[in-house]
């Protein structure tokens, strides 16, 4: 065990490195031949990542020998979660074998503008299938095509979801970037419990075009990353319009330079919301600690103790997801190659009954079941969309910052990773999920890590209104910064075998 530990700190430092001085140091073809040499040894035991793009070495070669026009990320190793296509041999499969042939041979608009920044995409991250929206009983970080990812943390953890992969990738050390995608914190979640930094912009920052979705109205890619000024590296390079989303009209008008912001003293005089309703579940005490960091960097806090509707959100949003759900799945299936033969959601459910032993092992499709059921977007609908994007927005976060004069709002992200149960499906501690109203609302929300809970990390909260991610970026830095609250994954088999649990689970010695 030691010898792991040792190993994978290692890696981590290695992984860090290049994170920190990719774009003026290492050549691409060292940084991509790094990240696979990692990902080929810490991989059979994650699943973290579904496929290795065969095309990573020819990529960076290209850019080693066009240096002088390099990017801001040139030879950044970055792993794309496979509900994002990417150009090449490698099938997008939103981890179901009902995609298994769909190579589109198209980049997506935002992995285009990677590409022009100088990244290298070295693979795709395994993910919950279907974006983890497939079953209410399902297991965060399971898909057919890339099995069950596992916590790095302790491997019998859940990695959260649904861009499980992305995160685990990020941590463990096997690349400094992913992208993942979220509609109600699925990059949020991994991000925090897998002990990294991972930020959802506001919704239509980020182009969703030629991506796997959910909700047109709450679905948005976003970096995963090691540290905040790589997140915001990476926002500058994918930000803005895109004419074949309509979400992204504004876009251009509100982008900025995200690293512009980024200094120590961002929290100096700063008044910040404590969003009290959200905290606890086990994360108060690392809570307390980060609220300290913050007094002592200069920032005034608020208390927010209460907030009325989050049960009325929820009841609407999964109205909303539904109707969104068959709405915008058949839209993007019937733009697929020939060789994909589910051309609708209808046909998808019909596929994993058809092959049950493979897509329906552990848990069932009835989230698909119900979204093939709605009418469409309808009235019924519509009230919903209303319901939950007031709530969320106007009258919750927007209400809670004019009410408050606070310029964002802080609370743990999740509570400590729970445990990967095949019987039960995901049984994370009740509450706790600070970036629902974001999600609903489509506002900016950053975890950056906070601490851990028995060496398990859990992470720091920032949100706040729309358009305000540069902000809300520039806040997690400083907080980061002063910090320094990452501990690295030990690869331990579960928590219950650690050195500082272990001997507590013994009986006593008999006297």
């Amino acid at each position: 065990m030691k010898r792991i530990a040792l190993f994978a700190a290692a890696l981590l430092a290695g992984v860090a490195a290049i994170s920190a001085s990719h774009a003026q140091t290492a050549s691409a073809e060292a940084q991509a031949r790094a990240a696979l040499r990692r990902i080929a040894q810490l991989n059979p035991r994650l699943n973290a990542v579904i496929a290795v793009d065969p095309t990573a070495l020819d990529q960076a070669r290209s850019l080693d020998r066009i240096r002088r026009a390099r990017g801001p990320l040139f030879g950044m190793p970055i792993l794309i979660k496979d509900n994002i296509e990417t150009a090449g041999p490698l099938p997008t499969t939103a981890g179901s074998l009902a995609l298994a042939g769909n190579v589109t041979g198209r980049d997506a608009p935002l992995v285009l503008r990677l590409r022009a920044a100088g990244a290298v995409i070295v693979g795709k991250a395994n993910l919950s299938e279907w974006a983890n929206i497939r079953s209410s009983d399902s297991i965060s970080g399971w898909s057919a095509v890339g099995g069950q990812v596992r916590n790095p943390y302790a491997l019998n953890r859940n990695p959260c979801g649904s861009s499980s992969g992305s995160a685990v990738a990020v941590s463990a050390g096997m690349v400094p970037a992913a992208i993942g995608t979220e509609t109600d914190g699925s990059i949020t979640c991994p991000a925090a419990i897998n002990g990294i930094v991972g930020f959802k912009p506001s919704v239509g920052l980020v182009s969703r075009t030629h991506v796997v979705p959910i909700s047109h109205s709450q679905d948005t890619p976003g970096p995963m990353t090691l540290t905040v000024r790589d997140a915001a590296l990476i926002l500058n390079a994918i930000a803005g319009s895109d004419p074949a989303d309509p979400a992204t009209a504004e876009a251009d008008a509100h982008r900025a330079d995200y690293t512009a912001a980024l200094r120590p003293d961002a929290l100096r005089g700063v008044r910040i919301g404590v969003m009290r309703f959200s905290a606890g579940f086990g994360t108060d005490v690392p809570f307390e600690a980060a609220l300290a960091v913050l007094r002592a960097q200069g920032a005034e806090l608020v208390e927010i103790r209460e907030f009325s509707g989050r049960q009325e959100i929820g009841r609407n949003e999964l109205v909303v997801l539904l109707a969104e759900l068959k709405h915008d799945m058949n839209a993007y299936l019937a733009t697929l190659p020939e060789a994909v033969r589910t051309r609708t959601l209808e046909q998808v459910i019909a596929f994993n009954a058809a092959h049950r032993a493979e897509e329906m092992p552990l848990f069932t499709q009835d989230l698909f079941e119900q979204a093939q059921a709605t009418e469409g977007l309808n009235a019924a609908y519509r009230t919903a969309r209303e319901t939950s994007l007031r709530l969320a927005g106007p009258e919750g976060i927007d209400r809670m910052l004019r009410e408050h004069n606070v310029v964002a709002l802080v609370a743990p992200t999740r509570p400590a990773a729970w445990l990967i149960d095949a019987v039960h499906g995901d049984t994370s501690p009740g509450g706790g999920a600070a970036g629902t109203l974001a999600a609903v609302a489509g506002y900016p929300h950053l975890t950056v890590p906070m601490g851990e809970v028995r060496r398990l990390p859990v992470g720091l909260s920032f949100i706040g209104a729309k358009w305000d991610d540069a902000r809300i970026l520039a806040l997690g830095y400083a907080y980061e910064q002063a910090s320094h609250r990452r501990i690295a994954p030990r690869f331990l088999p579960s928590i219950e075998e650690s050195p500082d649990v272990a001997p507590h689970l013994r009986p006593a010695p008999r006297r």
